[in-house]
């Protein structure tokens, strides 16, 4: 009778065909690593996002009289939400440290390039969501940082001419941030932004399906049925979904299927991972005041400045970066610059080789002044503009411009090693 019942759903709603194709016989290069932990985990952190997060709504008020009041009812009164409420906000950092890293290993084995360009753009779009996500969901709980924070970033748009002021009006909602922007934010926050976060993913992993994942070595495992190469007794093993060989026009090498593989290995990323999620939640939910800031234990307070002001952890390479150019319309340029350039990263790259392992010495070194950049901006952001810190920051950002700027030269004539035939 199940049988009966599930040919019956499947001939409606091919549920299994889609698993099939897109898990239980999707082809997944056998070589990967560490580094490719981050995606399934930035899903898992998806997911904890959205479900504490409508947990987190029922007790929430979006007002200005009522925001900060009532997270400290979640947190005092009801039934574990100081839970909720601590597995939310950790959460919050917990997916920007999955994504910055998961875009680093894209960097490095350059997983942007050709035929994977629109793959790295959907995830770009996803980058520049989630900052909107985390912006609208750091006000909402109306402490005096995320009030002030909020302040700042929404007047870097005035600068814009001809058309800032009124931007920062629209963006508000009110002459002044006040319940309506609160409201506003709330309303963004829990329907219109995750709505397009989860289709971005969508898209994310649809696009990865079509040209296939890559892999540390760059090689493909998806190759013409040319006689160039032969599959091998070991390559003959697994079943892969019909749609990835075209009717045979394409031969699998050097690829197992993605479950039970993967899917398990996954699950010790998984269980690492949240051993360390769960000891920050217990023993450091404030995160050293980088997670939970100390002034936002504070109720907002529109006629008291905090002692220093900063956006939340994530966005401040960028924020650094912006403080650092002493004209406010191009600082806000290059702050913005600095996202873009990441998105055109397949076209800045000229290279024809994707790995790390086997490009030149220059840009395994240009990748490393990168990412120290990345994090030193990222310093300097938190700590208050000195005179020495802002020349610092000048510094970082030319470096970190500088990857674009000697990628763009170096790459499209750059001594590699030997690429090799089948995956290492």
């Amino acid at each position: 009778m199940f049988k009966n019942l599930m040919s019956w759903i499947e001939y409606r709603l091919p549920f299994m065909e889609k698993m099939n194709l897109h898990v239980m016989q999707y082809p997944a290069p056998k070589n990967f690593n560490f580094w490719y932990f981050f995606g399934s985990l930035a899903m898992l952190v998806l997911v904890n996002q959205i479900l504490t997060g409508i947990w987190l709504t029922m007790n929430f008020v979006p007002s200005a009289e009522g925001a900060f009041a009532s997270v400290e009812y979640i947190m005092r009164d009801v039934d574990y939400g100081w839970l909720l409420r601590y597995m939310h906000s950790t959460g919050a950092s917990a997916f920007f440290v999955v994504v910055y890293l998961h875009m680093l290993r894209g960097m490095m084995y350059g997983s942007y390039q050709k035929p994977r360009e629109l793959l790295w753009i959907f995830g770009m779009l996803i980058f520049l969501v989630l900052m909107a996500e985390a912006f609208m969901g750091y006000l909402l709980p109306w402490g005096q940082m995320s009030f002030w924070g909020a302040q700042v970033i929404i007047s870097i748009f005035g600068v814009i001419p001809g058309i800032g002021e009124d931007l920062t009006l629209w963006i508000r909602g009110d002459y002044v941030i006040s319940g309506a922007t609160l409201n506003r934010f709330f309303a963004l926050h829990v329907i219109a932004l995750p709505l397009v976060l989860v289709v971005l993913v969508f898209l994310h992993i649809m696009a990865l399906h079509e040209v296939g994942s890559n892999n540390p070595d760059g090689i493909e495992v998806k190759r013409d049925n040319d006689g160039s190469i032969e599959q091998t007794e070991a390559d003959k093993k697994f079943t892969f979904h019909q749609y990835f060989t075209k009717g045979g026009k394409k031969i699998i090498v050097d690829a197992i299927p993605f479950h039970p593989y993967y899917t398990v290995k996954d699950l010790v990323g998984v269980a690492g991972f949240l051993l360390i999620f769960a000891w920050v939640i217990f023993f450091m939910p404030e995160g050293g005041g980088y997670f939970l800031e100390p002034p936002n234990f504070e109720a907002a307070n529109p006629l008291k400045t905090p002692e220093h002001i900063a956006p939340v952890w994530y966005f401040t390479p960028f924020y650094a970066i912006l403080r650092a150019v002493p004209d406010q319309l191009f600082g806000a340029i290059f702050m913005f610059l600095a996202i873009i350039a990441l998105a055109l990263l397949p076209w800045i790259d000229r290279g024809t080789v994707r790995s790390i392992r086997y490009r030149s010495g220059l840009h395994k070194v240009n990748l490393i002044v990168f990412c120290i950049s990345f994090v030193a901006l990222g310093v300097l952001g938190v700590l208050p503009a000195t005179p020495t810190y802002t020349i610092l920051a000048r510094i970082f950002s030319f470096t970190y411009f500088g990857y674009f700027a000697l990628l763009w030269i170096y790459s499209k004539n750059e001594k590699t090693k030997p690429l090799p035939v089948r995956l290492s």
